[in-house]
């Protein structure tokens, strides 16, 4: 099927019911009817729903789908985006083992991997994912993950999707890629040689920022990576905390399983059913919403980018950006998501364009139906040193725009009332 039709029918049949729309099951517990059936379901015998910090029948739903957009053989459903990073490099890294990750990523990505992972002995090095040139000389015996985003956030730069996946092959590691910006519509990691992708599903995914969640999505056949390989001892060795199961042992995909039968059900950062039920909603319209929202950012783009007030425009539909030969080499589509990079000729004028536009409302979300803009620096990258904004390109004069589904005539005139 189509991605259009996956994400209105996949993991969901209606002939229980009878149902168009998915059931929302807004339960804590399940009945297991006997003791048997709850020793089956905890021992791994018998598939079913335990407890929703686990597992539930609307959640499953939302993770099948968005399995089947990315090209995947299975996926975890997570509280936020955030915790979808966490548990993706819980999974894989322990206290003083070392993670690679991308100079350009969201502020609060850099601020977890980079210093909070830091206070559980595992420290990150900084690589360019742009050209990914320096990437190998930063790998050694302790590296477990190489971890960017496809379209970053706020830079809207496109990673070197090749190099990085080459690199990781050759020395057995894990990927893991951040897909929230350009979505499965746009982008499709797995397909690229990636191992793992995470979403913050409260973006683009939900489109109308009324619930937080997130998603692991395992590629196919990842299963051949981990298994005897000896930089994941934990996927190979009896876990004391579940019996000794050896999770190589079992017939399913074992990253997402892991995650969820050790990492959520310790730290218990689980998806509320009813925002995997909004989310759910949100699929149904994605395939709509991000062509939408990308051909009216591309009009906006091109209008800033003939603005003498403008310094810099980063957005890779533009022929003239750096990114654009990336696009279409990696992209489905010539689209770039609604997000849009800009650079004034001023901190004060960029200030001024948040503060004096009308219709763009000042939020730090993106993927929004109502078009959002943002001043990273005082933000979402206002933990992140001096240092670290100068690597990621970051400065007192960029603003972000978050694109919506507005008339974009009706958007162009509302900057230009402000830079003239």
């Amino acid at each position: 099927m189509t991605q259009e039709t996956q994400a209105l029918h996949s993991g969901y049949d209606k002939a229980a019911f009878g149902t168009m729309a998915v059931p929302l099951y807004q339960t804590t517990a399940y009945d297991f009817g006997s003791l048997e059936t709850a020793a089956n379901r905890f021992a791994l015998r018998e598939l079913g729903p335990i407890y929703t910090r686990l597992n539930n029948p609307t959640t499953e739903i939302l993770e099948s789908r968005m399995a089947a957009l990315e090209g995947g053989s299975a996926a975890l459903a997570t509280a936020s985006g955030q915790s979808a990073i966490f548990y993706a490099i819980a999974n894989l890294a322990k206290a003083g083992d070392n993670i690679l990750v991308a100079k350009k990523i969201y502020g609060g990505a850099t601020t977890l991997l980079t210093h909070t992972f830091k206070q559980f002995g595992v420290t990150a090095k900084l690589f360019d994912s742009d050209k990914a040139e320096d990437l190998e000389g930063l790998i050694d015996a302790s590296t477990k993950a190489i971890f960017f985003e496809s379209l970053s956030n706020p830079h809207i730069s496109i990673s070197e999707f090749d190099t990085i996946v080459q690199v990781a092959q050759k020395h057995g590691i894990v990927t893991v890629c951040d897909n929230t910006v350009a979505t499965p519509i746009l982008c499709q990691p797995l397909s690229l040689g990636v191992d793992v992708v995470v979403h913050s599903a409260s973006k683009y995914i939900n489109g109308q920022g009324t619930a937080i969640g997130g998603i692991i999505t395992e590629r196919k056949g990842l299963n051949d990576l981990l298994i005897d390989n000896p930089r994941y001892p934990q996927f190979n060795e009896p876990d004391e905390s579940y019996h000794g199961l050896v999770y190589a042992q079992l017939p399913f995909p074992l990253f997402t399983l892991r995650a969820r039968l050790s990492l959520i059900r310790d730290i218990g950062a689980a998806i509320s059913p009813f925002n995997s039920w909004l989310l759910i909603q949100g699929l149904e319209t994605l395939f709509v919403r991000i062509k939408a929202h990308s051909e009216s950012a591309l009009k906006v783009a091109q209008y800033l980018h003939e603005h003498p007030s403008v310094t810099l425009v980063g957005y890779p539909g533009l022929h003239s950006d750096a990114h654009h030969a990336k696009l279409n080499r990696y992209f489905k589509f010539p689209h770039a998501s609604g997000l849009i990079h800009v650079e004034l000729e001023s901190e004060e004028l960029a200030k001024r364009l948040v503060n004096e536009t009308k219709i763009f409302s000042v939020v730090v979300n993106i993927g929004d139906s109502k078009s959002l803009i943002t001043h990273p620096a005082s933000t979402t990258h206002q933990q992140v040193s001096a240092t670290e904004l100068e690597a990621s390109g970051v400065n007192n004069r960029v603003v972000r725009l978050s694109i919506g589904l507005e008339n974009t005539d009706d958007l162009i005139n509302d900057i230009a009332s402000v830079l003239g």
